[in-house]
């Protein structure tokens, strides 16, 4: 059945088994995802790579807003996860995909911008120096993008990162096509030629070295929405490189609700473009969210767009904390609150759709993504 109880199956698809009140370790919850599979594929013309790559989002669309819409028919969530493949050679696909559930259960919740503005009071962004801390988990899976945006590494070989920063809605961005990912390493002094330098007392000097990337899935959702109401909850687009990167990555999760988040706080890492080559830590409080977003004041400059939202909690199958990306870090809305101008940070939550989608182009396979 394709109807109205089907849809809201599918947004509540995840077994949500949340710790008890008296549990003082903050749990990761065991959800079990619905499946989306590739149905049929279409050659399509190549694109222009005609558009501006921008930074920053616009979306009128609230959190009031949000919550007040109606839910998207079945058809309709099939439609926003269809996707398209951009290809190295300039080759373009789109695929339409199937969603099975397997299991059901429940999962809490579901303006114009102003561009410049993005620092709250007092800026509490930590620029991160040194090799020590660069090179080594987790900040070592924040990159940067050639089209100036950043990524978070998820697996050996794909990065995540938000949608417009390879495609604005309407058209793939200039450079979408040649699209780089650069990871921070140390630059050697002349004549060192890999010698360990740790001895200065000034900050290690750093330098990006560049991978291609082989191809870029982006869902339907976003190009058709053209960020508005609707693509906004679509802003995320995953690449694979053309090789393997070596380095830990983070795995996706399925977002939690904010109340069981840790302290209630968010954490991510990006290259701010007003602290340039540096790469910028920060974490701050949820202020609302809806079933697609999370809205807080993280301070954040244009650049960080792209960056993996995570939080640390304790995973009970494996006895041990585990960091995992819940959401990527989209940008700056101004929405009217009651009459009232406010503003806030946006980041695209990873539904249960949504893992079972970003789990599928990584994996390939639906049986190793049943657990979110």
């Amino acid at each position: 059945m394709a109807g109205l109880s089907t849809l809201i199956l599918l947004l509540c698809a995840a077994k949500d088994v949340m710790p008890s009140s008296s549990h003082w370790k903050p749990t990761w919850p065991s959800y079990r995802v619905p499946v989306i599979l590739p149905q049929s594929t279409l050659n399509l013309d190549k694109p222009q790579f005609d558009a501006e790559a921008k930074l920053e989002v616009v979306s009128p669309c609230g959190p009031a807003c949000h919550k007040s819409s109606p839910l998207p028919t079945y058809e309709e969530v099939k439609n926003y996860l269809s996707y398209e493949t951009l290809y190295a050679n300039g080759s373009l696909t789109e695929t339409e995909v199937g969603i099975y559930i397997l299991s059901s259960g429940g999962d809490g919740s579901r303006g114009k911008s102003r561009t410049k503005r993005q620092i709250y009071g007092y800026d509490s962004r930590f620029s991160i120096f040194g090799k020590d801390f660069l090179l080594n988990y987790p900040f070592s899976t924040s990159v940067k993008l050639s089209t100036g945006c950043t990524g978070t590494l998820v697996a050996e070989k794909h990065v995540l990162t938000a949608a417009h920063c390879i495609h604005d809605g309407k058209s793939y961005v200039k450079g979408a096509q040649k699209l780089r990912v650069g990871f921070l390493k140390p630059k050697l002094k002349d004549g060192s030629k890999g010698a360990n330098i740790t001895n200065s007392a000034m900050p290690e000097k750093m330098k990006f070295q560049w991978i291609r990337v082989k191809r870029t899935h982006v869902p339907k959702g976003w190009i058709k929405g053209n960020a508005n109401d609707i693509g906004m909850d679509y802003d995320y687009a995953l690449l694979e490189l053309k090789k393997p990167h070596k380095r830990k990555f983070m795995k996706i999760g399925v977002s939690p609700p904010a109340r069981h988040l840790p302290g209630g706080r968010i954490h991510f890492s990006g290259y701010d473009n007003d602290r340039p080559g540096n790469l910028v830590y920060r974490f701050c409080d949820v202020k609302d969210e809806t079933y697609d977003l999370l809205y807080q004041q993280c301070d954040a400059q244009p650049g960080a767009s792209g960056s993996g939202v995570y939080v640390r909690m304790w995973k009970r199958q494996n006895h041990k904390w585990e960091r995992k990306i819940i959401g990527i870090f989209s940008g700056h809305q101004w929405v009217d609150m009651n009459g009232t101008p406010q503003d806030f940070n946006v980041a695209v939550r990873i539904t249960p759709l949504k893992y079972a989608q970003i789990c599928y182009w990584i994996k390939g396979n639906y049986l190793d993504c049943r657990e979110g």
